[in-house]
């Protein structure tokens, strides 16, 4: 019984972790500059990656496999924000303005 909880489980962060990347795919596609496409692929990167590596986790049960599916969450969670903010700051330095909004409210 615990066995197809776990299953279960693992395949519900499978397939979400996969609907987070599909959106971040969709977000750099439609989003109008740089800095927008920038922002959904990194949140939904992070999120649908992690969600996938988590899934491989419970699959992987207790073994050396989980430890290393562990040591590659934790570096890609600590390295995505930081070379995304790289990147931001970089274009911004080259001039890269953002898309400004002229329309009216109301």
């Amino acid at each position: 019984m615990l066995d197809i909880l776990l299953d279960i489980l693992s395949w519900i962060l499978l397939l979400g972790g996969a609907l987070f990347l599909l959106t971040g795919a969709i977000g750099v596609l439609r989003f109008p500059d740089f800095y927008s496409r920038l922002h959904a692929v990194s949140v939904c990167d992070t999120l649908g990656a992690g969600m996938v590596l988590l899934g491989l986790m419970l699959q992987g049960g207790l073994t050396l496999v989980t430890v290393k599916l562990m040591l590659i969450f934790y570096f890609m969670v600590f390295s995505g924000p930081t070379a995304v903010h790289a990147l931001a700051e970089a274009a911004q330095v080259s001039g890269l303005d953002p898309v400004e909004d002229d329309r009216e409210d109301g």
